[in-house]
C-alpha cells in the first residue's frame, strides 16, 4: 500500500497523463475527468507493492483503460462531445498540432495504440498488453492508423 507521500507524488506526476489517455477514449472532457480520477482512487486503494516506477505507470494506463472500459459500458453513456471542444495538448510547431488534431480523428482503434505508441512512447508489446492484444495486431493498427492518418493529411 502507498503511503499518503508516495500517492501525493505519483498524483503529481501521471495524472495528466491518466486525464489525457482517458480524454483519447472518451473526446468528452467531464467523463475523462472522471475516469482519472477514478483510477487515482483505485491506486489510492490498491494492495499492489510497485518495484519500479515503470511497474506504477504501466499499472495507471492498465487502470485508466480498465475504467475507461466500465465507464464505456453503461447505458447513460450514449453522447459525445465533438473534438472542437475537448482541449488538447499545445504544440509549439503548427505542422505537429495539425498532426495531433488528424489523430484525434481517427477511429478508436487506431487512434488508441497511436496514441499510446507515439506521444506516450510505450512499446509495440508494452501497447499491445495495456490493451490486450497481441503485438502483430498492435502493429496492424499502427500500420492501418499511419494509412489512414496519410490518407487525411493528403485531403488536407
Amino acid at each position: 500500500m502507498l503511503t499518503e507521500q508516495q500517492f501525493t507524488d505519483a498524483a503529481e506526476r501521471y495524472l495528466d497523463m491518466v486525464y489525457r489517455i482517458a480524454l483519447n477514449w472518451f473526446r468528452s472532457p467531464a467523463d475523462a475527468e472522471d475516469a482519472a480520477q477514478n483510477a487515482m482512487l483505485r491506486l489510492w486503494q490498491t494492495d499492489t507493492e510497485f518495484r519500479r516506477e515503470e511497474h506504477l505507470r504501466y499499472w495507471l494506463v492498465r487502470a485508466t483503460l480498465n475504467e475507461c472500459k466500465r465507464i464505456s459500458g453503461h447505458p447513460w453513456r450514449k453522447r459525445t462531445v465533438p473534438l472542437e471542444n475537448c482541449p488538447e495538448p499545445v504544440f509549439s510547431d503548427p505542422a505537429r498540432q495539425t498532426l495531433f488534431q488528424e489523430v484525434m480523428e481517427l477511429p478508436m482503434k487506431y487512434r488508441l495504440p497511436l496514441y499510446l505508441y507515439y506521444y506516450e512512447g510505450y512499446s509495440v508489446d508494452e501497447v499491445g498488453e495495456m490493451l490486450r492484444l497481441k503485438a502483430s495486431t498492435v502493429q496492424t493498427r499502427l500500420a492501418r492508423g499511419r494509412a489512414k492518418l496519410k490518407t487525411q493529411l493528403e485531403e488536407v
